[in-house]
């Protein structure tokens, strides 16, 4: 799809589920750090949306669907410009189909950034709410969760990360040279460092710390005002638990916590190595599908 700036997303349909003939329910599926919509706990989730009754579509955050995006900007943890234009245009070209969303890890941060966001009556151009909403091992606390990935074996994680974020620079290094320092972005180790020498300047942030300040979901999940469920564990390698804004999130009638004492990140796994069950995706598929099919007429919206 077309982006007004110039740029283009992909996204990626999962086979529709077969119904009464009613049109199925939509659920926009937002992906986490450099993964893709069609990362394992994506199609996971598509799986268990769809034995559900409930279509979902992959969002490919810029630059993740395997084709680099045209500008030199990218995608980053605080980005909801992106999700406001799609759900607007699935809300106009399915005005009768009742919109869901989910997020995992970084797409969860964005999720409920762009749910606070709307709650709060933010930004110059209507938004459309989706009717619910699931969010899965969010990281919170930006700030935070860059220090805590760099303590014991959190830094694998990192050190893979990291490497697929140059490989993103690398790509489109001649078109950044005017806005970053390539080369030491290159050598950058940390998420830190690399987002105080390239997230921040290409996306107009005046750091790192401003860009996490701004951009982190904790301070906005107060205005939420759909149905949000929040899946967290309390062993996740990318945020420590004192992270977890759960006063905020407890006080909130509009958001159900779940926070468990073991999952990991994206984790969640229960059953046998022989007949595995995926947890997080099931529950977020059972949350949707009983609040979304129940649902009728066009998505909320707010302005």
């Amino acid at each position: 799809m077309e982006l007004p700036d110039g740029d283009f997303l992909d996204l990626d349909w999962a086979p529709d589920p077969e119904t009464d003939g009613a049109p199925a329910p939509l659920v926009v599926l937002l992906h986490g750090l450099e993964g893709s919509a069609r990362s394992k706990y994506a199609l996971q989730a598509y799986r268990a949306l769809g034995r559900r009754g409930v279509a979902t579509v992959g969002l490919n955050f810029r630059g993740c669907s395997g084709e680099p995006n045209r500008l030199s900007r990218m995608y980053h943890s605080g980005e909801t410009g992106d999700l406001r234009f799609v759900l607007r245009l699935l809300h106009e070209r399915f005005p009768q189909r009742p919109l869901g969303a989910v997020g995992f890890s970084v797409g969860g941060n964005v999720l409920l950034k762009y749910l606070g966001e709307v709650g709060a009556g933010n930004g110059s151009v209507p938004a459309v709410a989706p009717a619910a909403a699931v969010a899965v091992s969010v990281p919170f606390d930006l700030s935070l969760g860059a220090d805590w990935i760099e303590r014991g074996f959190s830094r694998v994680y990192r050190c893979y990360l990291v490497r697929k974020l140059h490989r993103k620079v690398r790509l489109k290094a001649d078109r950044l040279r005017s806005l970053i320092d390539v080369d030491r972005v290159l050598a950058a180790r940390t998420f830190r460092e690399f987002d105080e020498l390239a997230t921040a300047p290409v996306h107009g942030f005046a750091g790192a710390e401003d860009y996490y300040r701004r951009s982190s979901s904790a301070r906005f999940v107060e205005h939420i005002r759909i149905p949000t469920l929040v899946i967290q564990s309390l062993d996740d390698p990318f945020l420590p638990a004192r992270a977890v804004p759960r006063e905020a999130l407890e006080s909130n009638d509009s958001i159900e916590l779940r926070l468990c004492g073991r999952g990991g990140h994206v984790g969640f796994v229960a059953g046998s190595p022989w007949r595995p069950l995926f947890w997080a995706e099931e529950t977020a598929a059972a949350y949707l599908a009983e609040r979304l099919l129940g649902a009728s007429g066009p998505a909320a919206e707010r302005d």
